[in-house]
């Protein structure tokens, strides 16, 4: 992604993209925001102990019929477009301004999709590229059996998504188009061979994606239901669903952990004060490979401080409290803040790099089609240098960063355990209003190229 920022700033308007921002956000009263939210983190933790008023975070039936859905026919398609993707990747334009596979990934399906499941429930899962072809082989092959796969649990996806993170924030090129698309092409490969000895419900614990979807979906008000034919439309409070899950298991919070922590590098190895700490002046960036050795350590350290900031908060808040907080349910409570920093992060790419890609889908192959439908249109990013636009985008990841932690408070105060000694949520609530500080922290300090 630091390359396709890169290669945004070649252009006059998208200049502006990379240096206006931070200058306009620096401006704002960005200490009274952060302490705001701290106050306001904590003060809901404390009245929801003394007063144990929650929001009850039920679901609602919205709309109940026959599940007509042709599933199939949406996992069909899926394949069908990674499939089309991958050969555009490959042998389209090197530029990844240029490229649909690139523009696709990183702002559809990296952000865009992600954005729209906290909204409306998993939507990877309808158009996985995997399940047609896996199911297609399976009986090709008369092989209804598994290889025991199921037996590591989402260990597998955790590898996964660590390997992801480090390509995504650390190696050299992740936005190349062509390298791109050999990495997807074999990821694709080795999770077909391994889904089709294992079987496709494997893919729901062993492929990272799929398994990020489902999780981050869980915190969307709007979700849907299928049971014997029929498909019912729920609608609730965020993380009505994640209150009715199961305690997670060790892999599951294991892959939890990777993805909060991976968040927070992404935006923690951009600052000034990271550049500072390895030795960069971020106005002369060196660029990626003269980092990549101390961002991969950075990256290894965040996963590990993560964990263990996770773990100590547990483990004193079960001491202070003489029993509950178990790790399995208490853990459910940080999808909300993975849900919120993603969207606090990727928002001003999203408004940017987005309009590339709408660009790319009304004329994939750049020869002045018009496919969605579009009028010709003009690129811009002049609105960066608006001040009244810069703080509304601030307001927008403010808004995600505090809703966010104030709902993980509620899931934690929800899940710890009744019968508990008030002090015990100290410790997590500390967590919490820490957290807060510092994702804002992030959406407001200096940063680098």
């Amino acid at each position: 992604m630091k390359r396709l920022a890169a290669a945004l700033t070649l252009t006059p308007g998208a200049a502006l993209a990379c240096a206006l921002p931070p200058s306009v956000i620096l401006t704002l009263p960005t200490g009274h925001y952060i302490l705001a939210a701290a106050l306001t983190v904590a003060l809901t933790a404390l009245l929801g102990v003394l007063t144990d008023r929650l929001p009850p975070l039920q679901g609602h039936l919205l709309h109940e019929g026959a599940d007509l859905w042709p599933r199939m026919v949406g996992w069909t398609a899926g394949f069908i477009a990674m499939a089309v993707l991958l050969a555009i990747g490959f042998q389209g334009a090197d530029d990844p301004l240029h490229n649909l596979l690139t523009l696709v990934f990183w702002t559809g399906v990296w952000i865009a999709l992600p954005f729209a499941s906290m909204v409306f429930g998993d939507l990877w899962r309808p158009f996985n590229p995997w399940v047609a072809p896996v199911r297609a082989l399976r009986i090709a092959l008369g092989w209804r059996g598994s290889v025991g796969l199921s037996g590591l649990g989402h260990w597998p996806a955790v590898v996964g998504m660590a390997g992801f993170s480090w390509f995504q924030i650390v190696s050299l090129a992740p936005d190349d188009p062509a390298g791109l698309a050999g990495l997807m092409l074999g990821y694709w490969l080795v999770i077909l061979l391994l889904a089709v000895a294992e079987g496709e419900g494997w893919l729901e614990q062993g492929e990272f994606l799929t398994v990020f979807f489902a999780l981050i979906g869980r915190v969307a008000p709007v979700w849907r239901v299928r049971e014997a034919g029929r498909v019912q439309w729920m609608v609730g409070w965020p993380g009505a669903q994640v209150v009715r899950m199961a305690p997670l298991s060790l892999s599951q919070m294991a892959f939890i952990i990777v993805t909060l922590g991976s968040l927070s590098f992404e935006g923690l190895s951009e600052t000034f004060w990271w550049m500072g700490l390895i030795g960069e002046n971020p106005l002369e960036f060196t660029g990626r490979s003269a980092v990549i050795g101390v961002n991969t350590l950075g990256l290894l350290a965040s996963w590990g401080l993560t964990g263990a900031a996770i773990w100590a908060g547990l483990r004193l808040s079960r001491a202070l409290a003489g029993g509950g907080f178990a790790a399995g349910p208490v853990m459910l409570s940080f999808l909300a803040i993975a849900a919120g920093y993603h969207v606090a992060h990727f928002f001003v790419t999203l408004i940017t790099t987005g309009q590339y890609t709408l660009w790319a889908l009304n004329d994939p192959l750049f020869r002045g089609d018009s496919l969605l439908g579009l009028p010709p249109f003009y690129i811009s990013f002049g609105f960066l240098s608006d001040p009244v636009f810069m703080q509304a985008v601030y307001a927008v990841q403010f808004a995600a960063i505090l809703g966010a932690h104030l709902l993980a408070v509620i899931l934690t105060l929800k899940l710890a355990g009744r019968g508990l000694r008030n002090m015990g949520h100290l410790p997590m609530t500390a967590l919490m209003v820490l957290y807060t500080i510092f994702g804002l922290w992030l959406m407001s300090t200096a940063r680098g190229a």
